[in-house]
């Protein structure tokens, strides 16, 4: 049982330096244009609290992201210059255990509390028109 949660904590780690490479490799100006859109949905998938399959639904709420977010990973690192792949897999490597102090943090959480709210909105209107 250890083992398996060891296993599961590298797994998380190596998810998060690869969702930082992805998040990189986006900002760069080389990136091409198609695994720069794909990249940034994943990683805008993998920060945003709204799933597909929400995870409250038993095994199926955790298959999305076990499925979902290696896929788009792998395909937007097999679509990207491997020039670009090791010129971000080193900045990644220097800043992987570093905790990234921003104001930008506030503003994706402030958008995604709007996006929220204007969904809630929007069925609330839905389900009772005036």
């Amino acid at each position: 049982m250890r083992s398996l949660i060891d296993r599961l904590r590298q797994w998380a780690k190596a998810l998060k330096r690869q969702i930082l490479l992805l998040w990189l490799c986006c900002r760069h100006p080389d990136m091409p244009r198609l695994p720069k859109l794909i990249g940034l949905s994943i990683v805008l998938y993998a920060i945003s609290p709204i799933d597909l399959i929400p995870d409250f639904i038993p095994v199926l709420g955790l298959l999305d992201d076990v499925l979902l977010l290696p896929l788009g990973i792998a395909l937007t690192i097999r679509l990207t210059p491997p020039a670009l792949l090791v010129e971000c897999a080193r900045q990644a490597d220097e800043l992987r255990d570093k905790r990234i102090e921003s104001k930008a943090r506030w503003w994706v959480a402030a958008l995604i509390v709007a996006i929220w709210i204007a969904a809630a909105k929007l069925l609330w209107t839905l389900n009772f028109p005036t």
